[in-house]
Parts: structure tokens; sequence; C-alpha cells
């Protein structure tokens, strides 16, 4: 994950709503560097393993927290709901995000 990206809350994704490659693999809140000139992290990112465990791949889930080397919100923890969705905690702006794969959908009037 690189030199000092605290990842903080990580969970094995079992759900059905995203496609079947995120079955079983790792999603971690990396709350960000704190001590670099270039700050770094401040993502959420899926991890897939090796049948042995080891990192397979690391690819970006949800991103955008960082701009211009400043943080726009901080991950710290993600939680996986029944319906296969996933929340993500920013103690930044101190907010709760849910996180959907599917079509858009838009509220009636």
């Amino acid at each position: 994950m690189g030199p000092h990206v605290a990842a903080l809350g990580m969970r094995f994704y079992t759900g059905n709503m995203f496609p079947k490659s995120y079955k079983d693999a790792i999603i971690i809140a990396r709350h960000g560097s704190w001590n670099r000139s270039n700050k770094a992290g401040g993502d959420v990112v899926v991890a897939r393993l090796n049948k042995d465990g080891t990192l397979n791949s690391l690819e970006p889930l949800v991103s955008g927290f960082l701009e211009n080397n400043n943080y726009l919100g901080r991950p710290v923890d993600v939680l996986q709901l029944k319906d296969g969705s996933v929340l993500v905690s920013d103690d930044w702006n101190g907010a709760v995000y849910r996180v959907s794969y599917g079509k858009a959908k838009v509220a009636s009037k």
C-alpha cells in the first residue's frame, strides 16, 4: 500500500451487488499519509488475493478525496450492508457514504 499510508478499516466483500470479481476481495479504507509532503492514500481500494494469500492486484474503488495535494476527505472504515452495498466513513467531513453498484436510481417525484 506504499510507505506511510494508513490503512484503517478493511473488510472481505461477501455480498452479491458488485461483480463476482469482488467476491472475497478485501475492501480497504486508506486514511492517507500524515507525515509526507506529497500526500498519498485518502481513498478506498480493492485488494484481490492469489490462492496462497499473496497480493494479486490493488485497484481503486472510491477516489477523489485527494486533490492538488490537499485532502477533501479521509476514509476511515468500510462496512458491507445486507443488500451488498458498502458504507464508507469519512472523519474529515463527518460523513458516511453508501457505495452501490448497478444502474443509477433516481427518486421519483
